[in-house]
């Protein structure tokens, strides 16, 4: 069988990972073949054992290395930090992937092509990202680039229509899985310019991604209860999960995935909760650890995510809004009658009464996880939670949570980037928004105004816009996960011009 990709090329491909021949491990993925990738197999087999043999020599000669967005950027802190992201969207503008004749660099490559321009984060980011790509609509809708918006709602389609899903990105290695399902949010957002018709003309699109979310909903029972990203709670009612269709390391990450099961007796277990925490987006948090501090105790595919439901309950409930519209009377009966059933068992399942939170659900081990995190603000910015429950989650975000950058994500420290010390532009989105949902206008102000001056900060010092902040000590810049903190960047831009634009915060930067 011929070879398709780099990440099939076996024993090359293990060892160019494992011996650390490019410093980021998604490098290699991303490279375009030189040649024939079964005559660069061929021809590594039959010199390897050669006394001369140069494995980084030999990935060169037969590999392109893939360019950074912004490597050769320079910014300009003499222009405000509004003018600077104005600037950027071209930057980090990519340009259609598919034309009419054949584009051999793209065929030869793991991207996956898309019909119409997108915006990338940045950085090592070289394609688009599902869920990042509606926080930066934030700012595109500020900018009035609605026409970007449209482009990248088309691709997202397209995705659905040609692979049945939206994957985490658009390369051929993350098939398999999607991400935080944000589609739902992108009509809408795109409805605000172009009228609720968007919601009829997207319709068909929207459906098919519930269909993927919900697969195998005939497949599960009392005693067989999950099914790929459906659970079967007591009682009958369905949440979801995050999953991954595969069971392996990760090609981005080979080298990570392979030392974390080095000692695991389970290795293709823990791939795949590996795998569902990258599908989460959260990648990676004590979230979805069993012991806070031991990575190696993952378990995200026994846990019900409060935000994840959150998000389906939305698009239940704009399926139901767009189903009216229409004039299917069976099918707004059916999504509303599914939405009620989600709202409750998020309810029941997520929300501490004696913590006055709301926290993911092990359905494994039928308890709470402890882990306080900042997927309580879903509740608050879908509008499910009641005024107490809001309030109280308001009160612990203060406690617990405010930091004068800005939100942490969660309070742990574990050295993973989605815990403390990092904030993330679209978690102060969500909770700045949840908030205000309840009226609750100081607190949401404080955070945007405190996460505002920090990007600023770190823009006047370094002309960049970053990935993720520190928000304790805004002296540093942020740290852990398994790359170095990336410059750009998409989500931060879009979250930022927002919250300038909601707060009025338009002068110069400090």
């Amino acid at each position: 069988m011929a070879i398709k990709e780099i990440f099939e090329l076996g024993e090359l491909f293990h060892e160019v990972q494992m011996n650390n021949i490019f410093a980021d491990g998604k490098t290699f993925p991303d490279c375009t073949p030189l040649y024939n990738l079964d005559e660069i197999n061929t021809n590594y087999h039959n010199q390897k054992n050669n006394e001369e043999f140069d494995l980084g020599k030999f990935v060169r000669t037969n590999f392109h290395e893939p360019a950074e967005f912004l490597s050769a950027y320079e910014s300009n802190t003499a222009i405000t930090i509004e003018k600077h992201i104005e600037a950027l969207w071209n930057v980090l503008m990519r340009e259609t992937d598919l034309s009419s004749s054949k584009n051999e660099d793209i065929e030869a490559t793991s991207v996956i092509p898309l019909p119409f321009p997108y915006i990338v984060p940045g950085g090592r980011f070289r394609e688009i990202y599902y869920w990042d790509s509606y926080f930066t609509m934030l700012g595109l809708q500020v900018s009035k680039r609605v026409d970007i918006i449209e482009n990248m709602v088309e691709n997202f389609a397209y995705l659905i229509q040609t692979i049945g899903y939206i994957p985490n990105g658009n390369r051929t290695y993350y098939k398999g899985r999607s991400q935080p399902p944000f589609f739902c949010l992108m009509l809408q957002l795109l409805g605000e310019e172009r009228g609720k018709e968007i919601l009829i003309q997207y319709l068909p699109a929207l459906e098919n991604e519930y269909q993927f979310w919900m697969e195998g909903i005939d497949k599960v029972d009392e005693e067989n209860n999950a099914y790929r990203r459906i659970v079967r709670m007591p009682g009958g009612v369905v949440l979801n999960r995050y999953w991954d269709d595969n069971n392996s390391p990760r090609p981005e990450s080979y080298k990570e995935d392979i030392e974390l099961t080095h000692h695991s007796k389970e290795k293709e277990t823990l791939y795949r909760h590996i795998r569902a925490a990258a599908e989460s987006g959260w990648d990676f948090s004590c979230r979805w650890f069993k012991d806070t501090g031991d990575f190696a105790s993952i378990h995200t595919t026994d846990i019900i995510p409060v935000d994840l439901n959150c998000l389906l309950l939305n698009m239940e409930q704009t399926l139901a809004q767009a189903s009216k519209i229409s004039g299917n009377d069976n099918a707004v009966n059916r999504y509303q009658t599914a939405a009620t059933k989600r709202k409750a068992a998020i309810q029941k399942y997520c929300w501490s009464q004696e913590k006055n939170f709301y926290f993911d659900y092990d359905f494994v081990s039928c308890k709470q996880k402890e882990t306080y995190t900042l997927a309580a603000v879903f509740p608050l910015f879908f509008k499910i939670a009641s005024v107490t429950q809001a309030e109280n989650v308001a009160l612990i975000l203060h406690l617990r949570f405010l930091k004068n950058g800005g939100l942490i994500t969660t309070p742990e420290i574990t050295g993973q980037q989605w815990d403390a010390p990092n904030g993330w532009a679209p978690l102060q989105w969500m909770a700045v928004k949840g908030l205000n949902n309840y009226g609750m206008f100081t607190l949401a102000a404080l955070i945007a105004k405190q996460w505002i001056r920090l990007n600023k900060k770190v823009y006047k010092a370094a002309g960049k816009l970053m990935e993720k902040y520190n928000v304790v000590d805004t002296s540093l810049l942020a740290g852990g996960g398994e790359y170095p903190s990336q410059d750009g960047f998409g989500w931060t831009n879009g979250v930022l011009l927002k919250l300038i634009r909601e707060y009025s915060l338009n002068e110069r930067h400090p």
